[in-house]
C-alpha cells in the first residue's frame, strides 16, 4: 500500500470550485455526492447531465442553444451539444480591465504585463488587422513563435474569427515545421527572427525562409519583433494592429475547428489533430476549476512552448479569469531556481512544472517554500512523464500539506488529463489519484477486459466533448479511427501502460508500444525508472527489449546516463541489478547494461523507447525522428553507433 501524503481537506466543500460545484450540482440534480468516488461515477454514467453542469456552473455563453447535451453517443462521432453556436476566445477575454491577464517573462526581452483591457483591445485589434488580411472562417493561421503575449493574442484573433490556429515553437526546424505546418496550407504565417536561450543569441530567419518557400498557399507572413533578427518583406506586428478595433467573436458551431495540434513525430509523421471550439472550452473550463482549482484572480504559470498542448491549457487559464505567465526561453537558466523565482515573483497560485524539473530539483538539494516567498501557491501540477515515489516525498517536504501536488497524465490527442488529482482526492506517493471527472477511463487486459491492479492498456470508454473532431486531411476517417479504435471498436484505446488500484488511483507504466514482453509477462518501462534513477550514480535511463523472432525470451537492454562525476563501472552495474531484482522481480534484471551520453528525449520531456528500439533494429536515426523533436538533437547517435558495432 502506498504512502498517503496528503488527505482531504475538510473544508473543501467551502473552499474549492470542485466543492461549490458538487454542492450545486446535489442541489439541482437531486444526488447525493458525498467523495470523489461518486462524484466521477456520476460524471461517467450520467455524461449529458455532468456536462450540463460544466456548462451551467462554470458560465458557458451559447449564442445558440443547443437542442440537446449529447446527441449521438457512439464513439467515434459522440454529437454533444447539437444546435449550439459559441465562440472560445469571447470566454477568453473578460476579466476585470485594469487588472492584470497576461504576465511574461523572457531571455529576449523585458517583462510585459497586459492589463485585461490591454487584451481586449489588442485581440479586436488584431482580428481586424487578420480581416484586412483576407482571414476568414476556416482558414488557417500558423505561427512559428515562442511562449510570448503575441501569440496568445493572435490565438485568441484568430478564434474571434472561426478562423483555424496551429504553431510551432522556433527551436523547431524547418523540416519539422513543414511536416507540420504543410498539412494545414495556412494562409498566414506569424514569426519571429531569432530568440534567446541560455544567454545566447539564435538567428532563425534561414528557418523563416525554408518555412515560408515551403507552405504554397501562404498569403502573407506576419513578423513578431523579437530580439535583433528582422524578417524581411513581412508585415510588421504593429501594422497588424494598426486597425480600428473590431471585439466582434463569431458564433461558430459547437464542433467548429478551433485549433490544429500536433503529435511529437517521433514515430512518422506528426498528426495533425483537430480540436473544436465548444470541446476545448468545456474541458478546460471542467479540467481549470474542478482539477487545477483556477478561480478569478488566480494566477497559473507551467512552463511551455508553443508546440506542447500544455501552452493551449496555459492560454485557457483565461477562460476562469486567471492571469497566465508567460515563460520563455531556457527553464534553468541562468540556474535551476528560475521558475521557482519567476512563481514568487509573480505571486503564482498553480505551478506546473514537468517531473524532471522537480527530481532535479530534488536532487541539486533546493529548498524552494525555504528559500523564496511561495506563500501564494496552492497547487503544484506535473505533467510529461511519470514523477518517482521520491519526487512526491520532496515536494511535500518542501511544503508541507498546504500545497496540493497534482500529478497528471493525458495527452495532445484530448488535450486533457486523462488521469490526475483535485482538491477533492487524496495524494499516494508515486500514484495519480484518479481518473478525471467525466473520463470514462479503465485498464484493459489483451481480450478487452477491465481489470484492477495489473497492468492494462488505458482505455475510454464513453466520449468526452475534447476527443478530436478527427485528424486533418483524414477525410475518410480512416486515420483516425485506426489510431484510437482499431483494437476495440466503439472504445478510445490511448497508447499508454496503466494499472488501476481498488481505491482508484493509478500509475501510467509507459507508452503501451514501448512496454517490454518478457517470458509471457508485460513490464512498464516506468518501474525501471523509478528504481534506477534513484541511486546517486544514475542521472537518466531509458530500457528496450529486441523480441526474439523465434520466439525466445530476447533481449532486455538498460542504457544509463551516468550522473556527471560517476561512470558505469562493473560496480555500478551490480548495484542496478541487485536494485532492479529486490525492488521488483528477476525479471526485470537486464540481459545487458550500456552507458550512453545522454538518453534522447522529446521536447516535452518524454523519453524514446520506440525509437530507440527501432535504430538498434536497423533503421536509421533521422528515419525515426526529426532531430528537431530532440531536446537534444544529437541523443540517438550514439545508439546508432552501439547498432552499427553490432550489426559489424
Amino acid at each position: 500500500m502506498s504512502e498517503l501524503l496528503r488527505d482531504v481537506a475538510a473544508d473543501v466543500r467551502e473552499s474549492t470550485a470542485i466543492g461549490r460545484f458538487v454542492v450545486a450540482v446535489e442541489r439541482e440534480h437531486g444526488v447525493d455526492l458525498p467523495d470523489y468516488a461518486a462524484l466521477h461515477r456520476w460524471s461517467v454514467t450520467e455524461p449529458a447531465a455532468f456536462w450540463s453542469a460544466v456548462a451551467t456552473q462554470l458560465g458557458v455563453r451559447f449564442d445558440t442553444p443547443p437542442r440537446a447535451v449529447l446527441g449521438r453517443r457512439d464513439m467515434p462521432g459522440a454529437e454533444w451539444f447539437p444546435g449550439a453556436t459559441l465562440n472560445y476566445a469571447g470566454h477568453a477575454v473578460g476579466g476585470p480591465g485594469d487588472e492584470v491577464a497576461v504576465l511574461a517573462h523572457s531571455e529576449t526581452r523585458d517583462p510585459v504585463e497586459l492589463t485585461w483591457a490591454q487584451l481586449r483591445a489588442q485581440v479586436a485589434r488584431a482580428r481586424a488587422g487578420l480581416r484586412a488580411l483576407g482571414v476568414g472562417r476556416g482558414d488557417r493561421v500558423a505561427a512559428y513563435l515562442p511562449n510570448i503575449p503575441e501569440a496568445v493574442v493572435a490565438f485568441l484573433a484568430t478564434a474571434s474569427l472561426g478562423a483555424v490556429w496551429t504553431s510551432c515553437a522556433p527551436e523547431f526546424g524547418a523540416r519539422s515545421v513543414l511536416d507540420r505546418f504543410g498539412q494545414v496550407d495556412p494562409v498566414v504565417l506569424l514569426t519571429v527572427g531569432g530568440y534567446g536561450w541560455a544567454g545566447r543569441d539564435v538567428d532563425r530567419r534561414d528557418e523563416v525562409a525554408a518555412i515560408r518557400a515551403g507552405l504554397p498557399g501562404l498569403r502573407h507572413t506576419v513578423a513578431v519583433p523579437y530580439g535583433p533578427h528582422a524578417v524581411p518583406g513581412a508585415t510588421a506586428w504593429d501594422a497588424l494592429l494598426d486597425h480600428e478595433p473590431d471585439p466582434a467573436f463569431d458564433a461558430v458551431p459547437f464542433d467548429h475547428p478551433l485549433c490544429v495540434l500536433f503529435s511529437s513525430g517521433t514515430t512518422g509523421l506528426p498528426k495533425a489533430i483537430v480540436h473544436g471550439h465548444g470541446g476545448i472550452l468545456l474541458e478546460h473550463l471542467k479540467n481549470h476549476a474542478l482539477s487545477w482549482d483556477l478561480n478569478p484572480g488566480d494566477r497559473i504559470l507551467w512552463y511551455s512552448t508553443t508546440a506542447w498542448m500544455m501552452w493551449n491549457a496555459l492560454v485557457s487559464g483565461l477562460l476562469r479569469q486567471a492571469s497566465i505567465v508567460l515563460v520563455d526561453g531556457h527553464p534553468a537558466h541562468p540556474d535551476l531556481g528560475r521558475q521557482w523565482r519567476l512563481a514568487a515573483a509573480t505571486r503564482a497560485t498553480l505551478l506546473g512544472a514537468s517531473p524532471g524539473f522537480l527530481m532535479a530539483s530534488r536532487a541539486a538539494g533546493l529548498r524552494p517554500a525555504a528559500e523564496h516567498d511561495l506563500s501564494a501557491v496552492r497547487q503544484i501540477g506535473a505533467a510529461g512523464s511519470p514523477l518517482p515515489p521520491e519526487g512526491y516525498r520532496w515536494v511535500g517536504e518542501q511544503f508541507g500539506g498546504r500545497v496540493l501536488l497534482n500529478v497528471g497524465s493525458g495527452g495532445t490527442d484530448v488535450c486533457s488529463g486523462i488521469v490526475q488529482g483535485s482538491p477533492l482526492q487524496p495524494v499516494w506517493a508515486g500514484e495519480i489519484s484518479g481518473p478525471c471527472l467525466g473520463v470514462d477511463a479503465a485498464a484493459y487486459d489483451e481480450a478487452g477486459r477491465p481489470v484492477v491492479d495489473e497492468l492494462g492498456e488505458l482505455v475510454i470508454r464513453t466520449p468526452m466533448p475534447s476527443m478530436p473532431l478527427g485528424f486533418w486531411g483524414d477525410d475518410d476517417g480512416s486515420r483516425y479511427r485506426g489510431t484510437y479504435f482499431d483494437t476495440w471498436p466503439g472504445t478510445w484505446r490511448h497508447g499508454d501502460w496503466v494499472r488501476f488500484s481498488a481505491r482508484g488511483s493509478a500509475v501510467v507504466a509507459g507508452r503501451s508500444d514501448a512496454t517490454l514482453n518478457r517470458g509471457g509477462v508485460r513490464l512498464g518501462t516506468a518501474e525501471f525508472y523509478r528504481v534506477v534513477e534513484e541511486l546517486p550514480e544514475v542521472a537518466d535511463s531509458l530500457v528496450v527489449h529486441l523480441e526474439d523472432p523465434d520466439g525466445g525470451n530476447g533481449e532486455l537492454i538498460l542504457f544509463v546516463q551516468p550522473a556527471p562525476g560517476a561512470s558505469l563501472d562493473d560496480a555500478l552495474t551490480a548495484r542496478i541489478r541487485t536494485a532492479l531484482r529486490t525492488e521488483l522481480t528477476p525479471r526485470h534484471v537486464p540481459d545487458r547494461v550500456e552507458a550512453v551520453p545522454v538518453v534522447p528525449r522529446n521536447r516535452t520531456g518524454k523519453k524514446l523507447e520506440v525509437p530507440v528500439k527501432r535504430i538498434l533494429l536497423g533503421a536509421e536515426p533521422d528515419a525515426v525522428a526529426s532531430r528537431d523533436v530532440l531536446a537534444d538533437p544529437a541523443a540517438l547517435d550514439a545508439f546508432a553507433r552501439l547498432a552499427s558495432g553490432a550489426r559489424s
